[in-house]
């Protein structure tokens, strides 16, 4: 089964050659029971690495089975070891804080078979009862004595089963009832199961129990020669395994989508182990993933309610509202002229502009409302029609009604006030029908506005009286050198018809025309005809009227939103950066800890991408474990901050894809280059690591 033509294995230390084997040529039958004995530095632990793959010849060939394996890749070798060779090591090699039935298992994790893992635990089973620890399935190894770490370590070599068994100083660390007890398992495999066993030992009784005894001295066979006082070895056999003796081992890239997938979730499982193990450490490297997770969800979650509350305070406002003003002519070498808006402008615009949906005079004032011993004075005070309100979305209200059409043309006596007003006047007293005194003018409360809040900028909405434009034209705003013509207003309106108050209003000068455009993407529209049709109508540069809307408000406040926004993405950025670096420097520390582990798994049967794969998701696992932790700790304090300092949140359905795409990149980025160190480790060199 194993032919060794003329191998040699020489290492470089430095600059100078150290030859360790020197042409060995060697022949072994299938079931043959070989012990390989020499003293210390004879090569006899090298030729066990070169059979077993672990380590590759210098010079010759290496033929197991037809399979020439001086030739195959690394990755080959892997499957190579996995499917023929078992490893008894003299320190056991088996893994701490893990129960001997997972480490029995650690093979099958890289195994290429089509066994279930409920055959493979089961197979386990009997190994571990076969080696007489069927008790014992679920202690560690610091709970098991030497004798039974090391039926585990036999029971983990036969997982697979492996045609070829090697053994190195397999009784060194017995005690001799043990290793009578370990010689005696070892012919019982050798003969009943017909596994091809070589053994490495200083021991001549271990080697007397073998069919034939190679000594070594100085990198060549100095003896071989068949063992009488041994059982006689039996007829070559086929070993147990449904596999031929010529099959040709095939890369872990061949395996099924079904066997990737246990492979995958067999990685995940292996590293929330480990990052059990370390418990403590493994919280505190994922410190710096939590925190700048955490940021991120919080400055998504506080930008993204900032923005909402913004679009809402403008779309109260009147997302799609444009204010129009008159001003003055620009000088150019003539006295500039005042040009004033007028009610036929307000219609003009309504008729002529086809952008727009309807238009409002407005008329400001500055008044103190009286009530009783109760004053104030309203941050907004106008008079309009209802038309304002309409275009406002604020048509609706808390109690009573709107002032109509026919108080505007009449100028009654009527007004609506905000719920800050109310509060302020009325406390808890019912405002409608009561009179308000508005800068001596009485004034009775028809309605009061349902609740808006506050403006892009701060301005509480709700402190507002708003009355027939016309009421403030004449009676509100009147100064004392026009008292007669209102007296003589006053004593004219009740008699006048419909018609002729709207004469006498057409040429009264206004503050400002309230235009509502179609839809907020109609403003620029609509700005550009009113720009044209008021030009026209009163012969002057378009340019002289200012057309102003709350779009450019929203947008700069956006911009600003969005500004610290960024700024708190660059900051959470940084923590998640300092965050992969810590990740990284733990990664490496546990690549270093944990060299003889990998050594251990290449062993058993994992190529350099199952390591690179495992110490990879072992990174993006513990990023991602962190990242949930941020993003809990994250909305937590989005929400308090929120609460306590009065700032708007909303919970960001993007917030946790963001926070779990950039745990997993850190991962993956900060993970790679220590999986990468540890899957380019040689298997030989990481076993003999210190």
């Amino acid at each position: 089964m194993i032919e060794l033509g003329d191998i040699c294995k020489t290492y470089q230390v430095g600059d100078i050659p150290l030859p360790v084997l020197k042409g060995i040529t060697l022949d072994i039958d299938a079931g043959e029971y070989v012990a390989l004995m020499g003293t210390s530095g004879s090569g006899k632990t090298t030729l066990m690495n070169l059979l077993g793959s672990l380590d590759r010849t210098t010079a010759g060939v290496y033929k197991f089975a037809d399979i020439d394996v001086s030739s195959l890749s690394s990755g080959e070798l892997a499957v190579f070891r996995n499917r023929h060779v078992g490893f008894v090591f003299q320190n056991f090699n088996l893994l701490p804080r893990t129960s001997a039935l997972d480490n029995v298992l650690l093979p099958t994790l890289y195994a290429t078979d089509d066994r279930s893992q409920a055959e493979r635990i089961e197979y386990a089973k009997h190994l571990l009862t076969v080696v007489g620890l069927g008790g014992r399935m679920d202690h560690a190894p610091n709970q098991l004595s030497g004798g039974e770490r090391q039926r585990v370590a036999i029971a983990r070599a036969l997982i697979n089963r492996p045609r070829l068994l090697l053994a190195d100083e397999p009784t060194g660390n017995l005690d001799s009832n043990t290793e009578l007890e370990i010689l005696d398992l070892f012919r019982k495999l050798n003969l009943e199961h017909r596994i091809t066993l070589v053994v490495v030992t200083h021991d001549a009784q271990v080697a007397r129990s073998a069919d034939r005894v190679v000594h070594m001295k100085d990198g060549i066979i100095a003896d071989d020669q068949l063992n009488p006082s041994s059982h006689p070895p039996s007829a070559p056999v086929q070993p147990n395994s449904s596999r031929t003796a010529s099959e040709t081992p095939v890369s872990l890239d061949a395996r099924t989508s079904g066997q990737m997938v246990v492979a995958m979730i067999n990685a995940v499982m292996v590293s929330l182990a480990a990052l059990r193990t370390n418990a403590l450490r493994t919280a505190l490297t994922m410190l710096g993933v939590v925190i700048g997770v955490a940021s991120v969800v919080n400055v998504m979650e506080l930008s993204s309610g900032s923005s909402r509350a913004i679009k809402d305070t403008v779309a109260s406002m009147g997302a799609n509202m444009i204010n129009v003003s008159s001003t003055y002519t620009p000088s150019a070498g003539r006295r500039r002229r005042y040009v004033p808006l007028t009610p036929a402008d307000v219609a003009l615009l309504r008729e002529q502009c086809p952008a727009v949906r309807l238009t409002a005079p407005i008329v400001f004032g500055q008044v103190q409302l009286v009530y009783g011993n109760r004053r104030c004075r309203p941050t907004f005070v106008l008079g309009s029609s209802p038309d304002y309100l309409i275009g406002r979305n604020w048509s609706e209200m808390d109690m009573g009604q709107l002032f109509d059409d026919e108080a505007v043309y009449d100028a009654q006596r009527v007004c609506v006030i905000g719920q800050t007003v109310a509060n302020d006047l009325f406390e808890d007293e019912y405002p409608i029908g009561k009179e308000i005194r508005a800068n001596g003018i009485s004034l009775r409360v028809v309605g009061v506005l349902t609740p808006k809040g506050g403006d892009v900028i701060g301005n509480d909405q709700d402190d507002i009286m708003l009355a027939p434009w016309t009421t403030f034209k004449y009676r509100i705003n009147s100064q004392s050198n026009t008292i007669s013509r209102v007296a003589a207003f006053e004593d004219q309106m009740p008699k006048m018809q419909l018609a002729s108050a709207k004469r006498s209003t057409r040429n009264a000068h206004l503050n400002q025309i309230y235009v509502q455009a179609l839809t907020p993407e109609h403003v620029p529209e609509a700005r550009e005809q009113i720009r044209l049709a008021l030009s026209r109508r009163h012969d002057v540069d378009p340019d002289v009227f200012q057309i102003q809307d709350i779009t450019e408000v929203s947008k700069v406040t956006a911009q600003v939103v969005a500004g610290l926004s960024a700024l708190g993405l660059i900051i959470a950025g940084v923590s998640l950066l300092v965050g992969g670096v810590g990740i990284m420097n733990i990664m490496l520390v546990s690549v270093t800890e944990r060299t003889r582990e990998i050594g251990l798994r290449m062993a058993v049967g994992a190529n350099r991408n199952a390591i690179l794969r495992q110490f990879l998701i072992e990174a993006t696992v513990l990023c991602l474990i962190g990242g949930i932790f941020g993003i809990v700790l994250g909305h937590a304090s989005s929400t308090t901050i929120g609460w306590l300092m009065g700032w708007p949140n909303e919970m960001s359905f993007w917030a946790p894809i963001v926070a779990v795409g950039v745990a997993a990149s850190v991962g993956i980025i900060f993970g790679y280059y220590p999986a990468r160190k540890a899957s380019m480790l040689d298997p030989i060199d990481a076993l003999r690591y210190e």
